[in-house]
């Protein structure tokens, strides 16, 4: 702080770092949407499951952990709309209303719940690694609730949701959520607004 300034300069220059990082926050929903959208064309099918292998859950837990649980629920939020709107962001270019109702629609669904989650929980010590983890294993946990889900619902079979809709991903996503928490670590503190 600038002791020659008077007490009108000061309170500026304590409020324009806030009036920034307000600015920033649309730029990081849009981009957020936008790192998650282009994580989802990176896909793998997966046998005998309907649901495709994809870096979205690695980008959604990326984007909560980074910009935030506000902006990551908006982010996710904004994604979600794109796709129901017809822009090819869903998994390998997918878009359209219909995908809320398919198979993977629950995991879609519960995305923008993991990145709030992940987001939250990472805000009190966001360089913590342990705190980090926990909130990627968290937000990975929701994902896969509500996709298992939504698969038990269009199946009638919740043992054959959990082995076409979880036991095929369980390593990959121990290795995504790593992934996220590093990136988080490594970047996060950069981004993440102050409340």
């Amino acid at each position: 702080m600038n002791p020659d300034l008077g007490p009108a300069s000061v309170e500026t220059e304590r409020v324009a770092p806030r009036s920034v990082q307000v600015a920033r926050r649309p730029v990081f929903i849009v981009l957020g949407a936008l790192l998650v959208a282009l994580a989802a064309q990176f896909t793998v099918p997966v046998p005998l499951s309907p649901v495709p292998m994809t870096l979205q859950p690695l980008a959604v837990l990326a984007v909560g952990g980074i910009f935030g649980g506000l902006e990551g629920v908006s982010a996710l939020v904004l994604y979600l709309v794109l796709g129901a709107l017809g822009l090819p962001v869903f998994a390998g270019g997918g878009s359209g209303p219909v995908h809320f109702l398919g198979p993977t629609g629950g995991y879609l669904l519960a995305f923008p719940v993991a990145a709030g989650v992940t987001g939250a929980l990472v805000a009190p010590a966001p360089r913590s690694i342990l705190r980090v983890l926990l909130a990627c294993a968290a937000g990975m946990a929701l994902i896969h609730i509500g996709g298992v889900a939504q698969l038990a619902l269009l199946g009638g079979d919740p043992a054959l949701a959990l082995r076409v809709g979880f036991v095929p991903f369980l390593t990959g996503d121990l290795l995504k959520v790593g992934l996220a928490a590093a990136v988080i670590l490594a970047v996060g503190p950069t981004f993440r607004s102050p409340r």
